[in-house]
């Protein structure tokens, strides 16, 4: 079988983000900023000659907007639930400054959210059925920052470099996948430092 690529994309900067909101599986739109670096992003890829053959998006606004962004509304794409962000609980929409030290494990679920555990296994699940199931040898797929570090981390002891970092607004983990395994092969960030505030 031949090797494929996925593009798996971080959403860009929402209110929340702005306002230090914990955005899990709740939503706040993009702001213009956000915007901003959705269009950057989808100049990288068009730089690159990167044209893609198939699409995902998380079911969250901020992750479809950033898709179609991306892709000048010009590809169709499917709304996977699975590519959602952690589930924080009753903690959605609190300040971060609530948040507990990393790692943050299974504190979320006396909250009615999701272990580190359940998050990690849902995304590595739904990514790799997607990618099974895709004839496209060059996918995109948007989701969040703590979803997409979790499912990276599943796949650690292929990692083509020696840290993820942290997963900026429109940040792209760059996987080979081949023989139902993913190899981590980049971490690509962008410069948004020609943003002008309007």
């Amino acid at each position: 079988m031949m090797a494929k690529t996925l593009y798996l994309m971080r959403h860009g900067q929402t209110l929340f983000n702005l306002r230090h909101k914990v955005q899990g599986w709740c939503d706040a739109p993009l702001t213009d900023f956000g915007i901003y670096q959705a269009k950057v992003a989808g100049q990288y890829f068009k730089d690159a000659d990167i044209i893609f053959d198939d699409a995902y998006s998380s079911t969250q606004e901020r992750a479809c907007d950033t898709l179609e962004l991306v892709t000048d509304g010009k590809l169709p794409y499917k709304r996977i639930k699975g590519l959602k962000e952690w589930n924080f609980g009753t903690f959605e929409g609190e300040s971060e400054d609530l948040n507990p030290p990393l790692p943050y494990g299974d504190f979320f679920v006396t909250y009615g959210g999701e272990s580190q555990d359940q998050v990690r296994e849902r995304m590595a699940a739904t990514v790799l059925k997607l990618m099974q199931e895709t004839d496209g040898q060059s996918v995109l797929m948007v989701s969040h920052g703590a979803a997409m570090a979790n499912f990276a981390r599943a796949w650690q002891k292929n990692w083509r470099l020696e840290s993820l970092g942290h997963m900026t607004n429109c940040g792209i983990l760059k996987f080979t996948f081949e023989n139902n395994q993913f190899y981590l092969e980049k971490v690509i960030g962008h410069d948004f430092s020609s943003w002008k505030e309007k």
